[in-house]
């Protein structure tokens, strides 16, 4: 290959990587341009749910305590769920005012009790999940951050049973 060729071929390769270069801060920047909301799964996610209280359902405290939904946070940093909301399909909604450290879970209790760093509680007298239901978490601007839904046909099967494993996100 003449030494003209090979000045011509090596400008052409380092063009077409200058603009690989340019273009790939506009696409890696975790926005999905056309909804401007994040493309990438939200370090605060859903996990363990248990909906259906474990025993006789008698409407005691103690047993609205026993339904709860797990609220886990997988990154490093801690995250301000203040404002942030957990709802059931009949929009019976908790605000959480919170700060979530780093790689950990609170769970939202049905009942009353007194909220501790693992545990709140939504402070109702009735229960709130479903054995049909769907749980979900809103960040204080109204976005979906995620949702867990049960007793319903799906994949070939019946989802039965009071406890729903949030599957594939993160340690629990």
């Amino acid at each position: 290959m003449s030494r003209s060729a090979r000045r011509i071929t090596a400008t052409v390769l380092a063009s077409g990587a200058l603009l690989a270069a340019a273009a790939l801060p506009a696409s890696a920047d975790g926005r999905d341009h056309g909804h401007n909301r994040p493309s990438h799964r939200s370090a605060v996610v859903l996990g363990e749910i248990q909906y259906d209280s474990p025993g006789r359902d008698n409407g005691s405290n103690r047993s609205l305590n026993a339904e709860w939904v797990t609220v886990t946070n997988t990154s490093r940093h801690s995250v301000n769920l203040r404002g942030w909301t957990l709802s059931d399909e009949s929009r019976r909604t908790y605000r959480f005012d919170l700060r979530l450290p780093a790689r950990s879970s609170v769970r939202v209790h049905t009942g009353v009790g007194r909220d501790t760093r693992h545990d709140v509680y939504q402070d109702r007298r009735h229960y709130v999940w479903d054995s049909r239901d769907t749980a979900t978490l809103r960040d204080n601007r109204g976005h979906r951050i995620d949702s867990e839904s049960w007793g319903r046909y799906r994949d070939g099967g019946y989802r039965d049973g009071g406890h729903r494993d949030g599957g594939h996100r993160g340690n629990r």
